[in-house]
């Protein structure tokens, strides 16, 4: 009997973005959009030998009952210049940022990643997102607005066309000596084509591949839809399902999917976010879980999460109290603009919740607590440690993206006191090994591809086989 060899635990670090776990009141609360957070999450991570930073996005400040919803985290940078100035100041860290497939061209985004590749020394990665409505993308030339199938259909061609273009540059295209009076090598650089329904793409790309060839490629969708685009498309998934059972179900159906699309279970890295609560005790870590989640869940951060289902001004209740005996309003589906309804049928959730909060006597808080609260790591460091390295042991996941409750500080004892303990026991590297981000993954890099001959799309092709 053959025993298969210990996994490497993969683990990235993520600057919350528009959230609302991220807690402002706390006193070592620190600033979301100050350069310094961001550098010292990176340098942290770096010197712990993490695998990549992620950056969320914030395309619009949300609105709660036509007023911003100023009790979430919000403004934010921009993210490419974010993880460019990052670039600077970390060496082998990988950067991860999210842009929108459905409000962004594939020229623009291509060259952006593939500058940010270049720049960074091979270290890029592009979460693909696809936004879901009118109000997050009003500010576009689209108006922001795609239907739910058609999301996923203009992800795929912008994927594609990104990818004609990063392919359409040789490894060995700039020339090491110029002295002979020419940069580039003769036909190394082949203007591209593509006509499809979403993108029009016509020209030379001018950003050389990088030294990954292409960007890692994360994509975070859930759906039916989001699992087989990430099973064709993606090289990481960035998974909600973070406890033990929902992860390896999650895990087993995604890596099922690979084979159908010429891939293997390596080709694919899932990656859930996941929360770290630590303490010198189980107890003690359990009990400053508690008062974080309640540092989260505000009375009034309660009572708006349950507008956002019942779809109705609930201000006159108390989230100490009991839940409202009102139904929900089912046609007032705006109340929170810049977030997805959390129901699609809030009756039957009203139903479900007022039967938990009543056999549980839980209040209004209690319930939102209850609600949103999801998996995560709490116990000593020992114990985290050893959950994290089962997860990943046991195929539930192939790592996790760390989530801190507190800007900048808040892995800093996950960092400091379970990364050494996953070294110790094999799990985790000691230091880096390679150079790029795909090298901190395990994932092979592309070879470049003629899409005309390879399977692409038929309307993307070089350009010079359309006559010109």
């Amino acid at each position: 009997m053959t025993t298969r060899p210990r996994k490497q635990v993969r683990l990235g670090v993520h600057f919350p973005g528009v959230n609302s776990t991220t807690v402002w009141s706390d006193p070592a609360a620190g600033s979301q959009i100050d350069f310094s957070s961001f550098e010292h999450l990176a340098a942290r991570a770096e010197a712990a030998h993490l695998d990549f930073f992620f950056l969320a996005e914030g395309l619009r400040l949300r609105e709660h009952k036509g007023r911003i919803h100023d009790l979430d985290v919000v403004g934010r940078p921009d993210t490419l210049p974010v993880l460019a100035a990052l670039a600077a100041v970390t060496d082998r860290l990988g950067l991860a940022g999210t842009i929108s497939t459905t409000f962004n061209e594939p020229w623009e985004v291509a060259r952006q990643f593939a500058t940010l590749d270049v720049l960074s020394r091979g270290r890029a990665a592009w979460n693909l997102v696809t936004s879901p409505d009118a109000f997050t993308g009003a500010n576009f030339r689209r108006g922001g607005y795609l239907p739910y199938p058609l999301r996923y259909e203009r992800a795929r061609e912008v994927v594609d066309a990104a990818r004609a273009l990063w392919d359409s540059w040789d490894d060995d295209a700039v020339l090491a000596d110029p002295a002979a009076g020419r940069f580039l090598r003769d036909g190394a650089v082949r203007p591209v084509a593509h006509h499809g329904p979403h993108a029009d793409v016509v020209g030379t790309f001018p950003a050389p591949r990088g030294p990954q060839g292409h960007p890692v490629l994360f994509q975070a969708g859930d759906s039916a839809d989001g699992r087989d685009f990430a099973a064709a498309t993606a090289d990481v998934v960035f998974s909600m399902h973070s406890t033990f059972d929902a992860g390896q179900a999650f895990y087993t159906d995604v890596k099922s999917r690979l084979a159908a699309h010429g891939r293997t279970s390596d080709d694919l890295l899932i990656l859930p976010a996941a929360t770290a609560v630590i303490g010198d005790t189980e107890a003690e870590a359990h009990e400053r879980a508690r008062h974080i989640r309640r540092q989260q869940v505000s009375g009034p951060t309660a009572i708006a999460f349950l507008e956002q289902v019942w779809g109705r001004d609930l201000e006159a209740y108390d989230p100490d109290g009991p839940l409202p005996d009102v139904d929900p309003d089912v046609e007032n589906v705006s109340i929170t603009r810049g977030r997805v309804r959390h129901a699609k049928d809030p009756l039957a959730v009203a139903r479900q919740w007022r039967e938990q909060a009543e056999a549980n006597r839980w209040s209004i808080r209690d319930l939102v607590i209850h609600a949103t609260t999801r998996g995560g790591f709490v116990g000593t460091a020992q114990q985290v440690a050893d959950d994290i390295d089962r997860h990943v042991q046991q195929d539930a996941s192939d790592g996790f993206i760390l989530v801190p409750h507190l800007t900048p500080h808040g892995l800093d004892d996950v960092l400091d006191q379970v990364v050494p303990l996953l070294v110790e026991r094999g799990s985790f590297r000691r230091d880096y090994t390679g150079e790029t981000l795909r090298d901190h993954l395990g994932l092979p890099r592309p070879a470049r591809r003629d899409h005309a001959a390879h399977g692409a799309p038929s309307t993307t092709r070089p350009l010079a086989a359309v006559g010109r």
